[in-house]
């Protein structure tokens, strides 16, 4: 009686957790749709991401169920190819950062790092996990290569976050809630730097780390967010309403920063679809059948993906917003062999006369 009611309970836990991704994507392509039509804007770009999203979470999940190592593995070695390969093929210019490059390159870096550890944790030799963890330790390097300090940052975090992963093996739920907070102060940050409420040494060093010019295409989302908090100015408008993107040689018509470009162009409605999309990808990971050191690993490389979109226009490629879905998809997948356990991956430890 109980071994068929555990199953059944999970399966309905996960077809709960799925409908409500799709309501969370749904309703996001719908709002956008409802923007776009009060405000004569562009929702082109919104259901893109959308659809990106989606598939590429199916795509995970499938890959992942029959392929739990190989599937990462393929996806690391595509997004360092894709950083490596045409570092300038996205169009988007830079805006003079400190930072380096904090859009696609920095992303796929990260995510690449996020796959990488996840295929490594998935092995069963140690030969191949060893050389999975030194695949994500040459993205560190190959962010460094093209001149990305956000990226080297991005991927440092995420190689050691999934190191220490397996110290938080029956806790995989707390460690989840820290990265969901860790990507709420950096949102917060960023906002009480615009509004001046940051000390005075902080704020300068944080204006000189971003560049005067990110600061003010930041500035602009506010004042457009303030000036039509529910419905917007439209999806794909807030380059045509901002004095900084005219006055920019090449301009690519974003703020650098999803959040204030959801605010400034959806609404606070946006913010908060925005926001439900990545606590729902924080969910379905907590009730994930991978093990925790997968799970946290997949966790902390959305969570470096959500701060560098946070920072700059990391989620307008959709290679980006593709890659953060399979991750996710893989991480959330369920085997059909079997992989090691939160047990297995656990480093021994010595005990008298031996070790356990």
């Amino acid at each position: 009686m109980s071994s068929t009611a555990g199953p059944s309970a999970e399966y309905e836990r996960r077809n709960v957790a799925d409908a409500a991704g799709v309501f969370a994507l749904g309703a996001c392509a719908v709002w956008s749709l409802i923007t776009a039509t009060a405000r004569a804007g562009r929702p082109e770009g919104v259901l893109l991401a959308v659809l990106a999203v989606a598939a590429g979470y199916a795509c995970g999940r499938i890959s992942g169920a029959l392929l739990p190592m190989a599937a990462p593995c393929a996806a690391a070695f595509a997004g360092l190819g894709l950083a490596l390969a045409s570092p300038h093929a996205v169009p988007a210019p830079d805006t003079g950062s400190p930072l380096g490059r904090t859009g696609a390159t920095a992303a796929l870096l990260a995510l690449s790092t996020g796959a990488a550890c996840c295929a490594a944790w998935a092995a069963r030799r140690p030969p191949v996990r060893a050389a999975l963890f030194l695949l994500a330790g040459g993205t560190v390097a190959a962010a460094a290569a093209v001149g990305s300090i956000a990226g080297v940052t991005a991927c440092t975090g995420v190689l050691l976050c999934s190191l220490a992963s397996v110290r938080m093996r029956h806790h995989r739920g707390l460690g989840l809630a820290g990265l969901g907070v860790m990507t709420g102060l950096v949102t917060g940050l960023s906002l009480a730097l615009l509004k001046g409420v940051l000390p005075s040494g902080l704020s300068a060093s944080l204006e000189g780390q971003l560049s005067q010019h990110r600061i003010l295409l930041w500035q602009d989302a506010l004042r457009q967010a303030e000036s039509d908090p529910g419905l917007g100015v439209g999806p794909g408008r807030f380059g045509e309403l901002s004095p900084t993107v005219g006055e920019t040689l090449l301009p690519d018509g974003k703020p650098h920063s999803a959040p204030l470009q959801q605010a400034a162009e959806q609404g606070l409605v946006g913010v908060c679809l925005l926001a439900a999309v990545f606590c729902w990808l924080l969910y379905v990971l907590w009730r994930s059948a991978r093990s925790t050191p997968v799970v946290l690993t997949a966790g902390a490389a959305l969570t470096a993906l959500a701060g560098l979109a946070t920072l700059g226009n990391a989620l307008s490629f959709t290679t980006v917003t593709a890659g953060a879905g399979l991750l996710a998809g893989v991480a959330t997948a369920r085997p059909w062999g079997d992989e090691p356990s939160d047990s297995t991956t656990a480093a021994p430890v010595r005990v008298r006369g031996g070790r356990v």
